[in-house]
């Protein structure tokens, strides 16, 4: 029997989790996390009292890969997550959830009952998704959100409800330089596919404890070598292995954003890879005397996108989270804007007794038009990437980086197996 391959995963995000539990039994693992606890940029917060995460996420039923990874890893996602109904619960804007049908019926019969929306602005709404639908949620590279938008004659009322604050919430990207290539992609997911598949999940506990953390432990007791709080600093590729802080390994996973890929490829296979642009989300975990409507709410003309009820998914009464895309606000303006944000949503004045701001400056890519993607493949032997800016379609999701990291553990797989062997002299 052949020896496994030693291969190292450096970076313990999503996307390097997923790769490394999927070559889990066919390789010798050593993972380095630079943190000290894995997750990446979905993770429990650094010295967070509860369960306060680094970003209030939201996942859909459509997302398979890391549903199957949650059960691969021993998580019930029934049990970790609070599945609710495709919805859209803006309180100043349109209004609407799906009922219990068969899609597409579910979003033809919400959208039909939607409050606060006229009936031409339905009529248009349901025309532009269908004309999606009939193209199997396929644009033209070259479009941005903005020009679909016009071209479908979509209204103020429309765009300013629905259709900007969804793309900032799913791509985190103004609708001026939105790839709709990419945004059709997740309407498809949500919208084009069963039921399910565009139903939300909310986690109801901390994100370490919904993935990374007993990913961690999984692959621990799969004999991996788990190494936290440590950066990696040079990779050396050679013809007959890759080096990574002085050790010897067959194969490598890089599995980080891209500045800090392209401080360790060799200068042939960084491409474009530090010209990146990202886009900040700020998250803000507030006490309060508020009881807001409903677990999930949204605000069109707030200064905060989504305010989430924390006492429903396993927090402390009182306790909410609210989060603002792209925008970086300094704290006195946060603090304003949320709390007339929570009047408007809980229909009273609302008092804030306690507050902290997590900022992810980095928190996704820009989706824009023209992003070249890298190949999982690396312009070295045995060299592999994996991230969320990996995935061929999709922006910057948790599933996109799952994805990613599976397709990584593939390649090297099918590489490895496919590797010529040398001959024994005879």
């Amino acid at each position: 029997m052949a020896a496994k391959p030693r291969v190292a995963v450096v970076g313990a995000g999503w996307a390097g989790l997923s790769a490394a539990v999927a070559l889990s039994g066919f390789a010798k693992l050593t993972v380095f996390e630079a943190g000290r606890q894995p997750g990446g940029r979905a993770r429990r917060a650094q010295g967070a009292a509860g369960h306060l995460d680094n970003g209030q996420h939201i996942l859909v039923g459509a997302y398979r890969a890391t549903l199957d990874l949650m059960r691969t890893i021993g998580v019930d996602p029934e049990q970790a997550l609070l599945r609710l109904p495709l919805s859209w619960p803006m309180c100043d804007a349109l209004n609407f959830t799906t009922p219990a049908l068969p899609s597409p019926l579910h979003v033809l019969a919400g959208l039909l009952a939607a409050k606060r929306l006229a009936w031409r602005d339905k009529a248009l709404f349901l025309r532009a998704l269908a004309s999606l639908a009939r193209s199997g949620y396929r644009v033209e590279p070259d479009t941005t959100v903005q020009d679909w938008l016009l071209a479908t004659r979509q209204t103020p009322a429309l765009i300013d409800g629905f259709w900007r604050p969804l793309l900032l919430s799913a791509l985190n990207t103004p609708p001026d330089v939105a790839s709709m290539a990419t945004f059709a992609r997740v309407l498809g997911d949500s919208c084009g596919g069963a039921r399910e598949d565009g139903e939300l999940l909310l986690p109801r506990t901390d994100l370490t404890s919904v993935l990374p953390g007993p990913a961690w432990r999984y692959l621990a007791g799969q004999g991996a070598r788990c190494v936290a709080s440590h950066r990696v600093k040079a990779v050396d590729w050679q013809g007959d292995g890759v080096w990574v802080d002085g050790e010897r390994f067959d194969a490598l996973v890089l599995a980080v954003a891209p500045w800090h890929a392209a401080t360790l490829l060799p200068e042939e296979a960084r491409g474009t890879l530090q010209q990146w642009r990202t886009r900040p989300i700020t998250t803000i975990y507030a006490k309060t005397d508020a009881a807001l409507p409903r677990v999930m709410t949204g605000l069109a003309h707030g200064t905060v996108h989504w305010l989430f009820d924390r006492a429903r998914l396993g927090g402390e009464p009182g306790e909410v989270a609210a989060v603002v895309s792209c925008d970086e606000l300094d704290d006195t303006a946060l603090q304003e804007g949320l709390v007339r944000d929570l009047a408007t949503a809980c229909g009273r004045p609302v008092a804030v007794h306690e507050m902290r701001v997590i900022r992810e400056r980095r928190a996704t890519f820009e989706a824009a038009l023209g992003l070249a993607r890298p190949d999982t493949r690396l312009q070295v032997e045995y060299g592999y990437l994996a991230g969320d800016w990996v995935h061929p379609v999709y922006p910057a999701t948790l599933e996109g980086a799952v994805q990613s990291g599976r397709a990584a553990a593939a390649a090297l797989m099918a590489d490895w197996t496919h590797k010529p062997r040398k001959q024994k002299p005879t």
